[in-house]
């Protein structure tokens, strides 16, 4: 996963291939690209965003934004233009490991530069907020599952004479403790744990002085990750708008992704003294922090796009927001109303 995504000049996200659809760029036939995501249906869900980030940014002496994943570049501009009328003028960085995609938002955010800065490494002593939307579930993570023997095995890829093909080995010690820590040994049961992620969290413990990290993804708590009947794991790909579960079709043209353990991540920022402000669904988190009340400045278009982000049966439900931080107080506006850590 790591190889077909990230490989230099042949991964997914490091070769030149649009990947993902801009609502400035649509084609004859729909949208560019391979998926779209939520900055890209309407600006409003980076306003609304943006009312959450304000409210952290007024408590910090000397605020900044940090984005990993930038994506296209929207969801940077649709932040800066709301905070700009509340009164906010941070700076704002970007972590992004796409050559093609800094090239996409060194374009959208044009307008930004004296604003916009990118970054290979986050900044000790950090303050402000930390932003990553659908950024954990593009992260490499690691096949595992039980045997009829309830032994963890780990499933990686071979060559074959017919070319890709997966093969078990026993879990390797570090991987095998992790699985046992998240579920039961459920005989014949294949599903993933995402080390690189919440390492990834830990890091962002040691950088973050003081502020909000939130992270915006789909995925469940560990009840219903490991539940009996997800059996077969979440692993997916996307080419063309298209969802599908087999990660040889396309090897370097396809994004490969996974839901999030949002329990493990919360754990592993936890044990890096962060604390867990808040948890909720994406429905939830854009309600309470005012998105109903831009409802005079929607086009049709724009409320369609909404309905698409709040309702239960498409993002609303699926994507989760969690709110990491340090030295800031709950609650937050976002987590106001569902809050949802006593799940985690």
């Amino acid at each position: 996963m790591s190889e077909v995504l990230y490989a230099p000049g042949l991964g997914y996200y490091s070769a030149g291939s649009v990947k993902i659809a801009s609502r400035n760029a649509p084609n004859q036939a729909g949208l560019t690209g391979d998926f779209v995501t939520a900055p890209e249906l309407t600006p409003m869900f980076g306003r609304t965003v943006a009312r959450q980030v304000a409210e952290v940014l007024a408590v910090c002496e000397q605020p900044k934004i940090l984005e990993f994943g930038a994506g296209t570049g929207q969801l940077a501009r649709d932040l800066l233009e709301a905070l700009k009328r509340m009164g906010h003028q941070p700076t704002y960085e970007i972590l992004e490991l796409s050559a093609d995609l800094k090239q996409r938002q060194q374009e959208t955010l044009s307008a930004w530069s004296e604003q916009v800065r990118w970054t290979q490494t986050p900044n000790e002593n950090f303050e402000g907020v930390i932003l990553a939307n659908e950024v954990l579930d593009a992260m490499p993570v690691h096949l595992v599952g039980f045997n009829g023997n309830s032994k963890v095995f780990e499933r990686g890829v071979i060559w074959s004479e017919q070319g890709f093909a997966w093969q078990d080995r026993a879990a390797p010690s570090h991987v095998a403790t992790a699985l046992r820590h998240r579920m039961p040994a459920l005989p014949n049961y294949l599903t993933e744990i995402n080390l690189a992620g919440e390492a990834w969290v830990q890091t962002l413990g040691q950088c973050l002085k003081k502020g909000l990290v939130l992270l915006i993804d789909y995925g469940f708590t560990a009840h219903e990750y490991y539940h009996p009947q997800r059996a077969q794991g979440t692993l997916m790909c996307h080419i063309q708008h298209r969802a599908h579960d087999n990660p040889f079709f396309a090897p370097g043209l396809q994004d490969i992704t996974a839901h999030v353990d949002f329990s493990a991540i919360a754990k592993a920022a936890h044990q890096s003294g962060l604390d867990v402000l808040g948890f909720t669904s994406q429905a939830n988190f854009l309600l309470n922090a005012g998105l109903a009340d831009q409802a005079a400045d929607m086009t049709p278009s724009d409320r369609r796009a909404v309905e698409k982000l709040v309702s239960e049966a498409e993002m609303g439900e699926l994507f989760k927001v969690l709110a990491l931080g340090r030295h800031v107080e709950p609650p937050l506006m976002g987590f106001t109303r569902s809050d949802r850590r006593h799940h985690l």
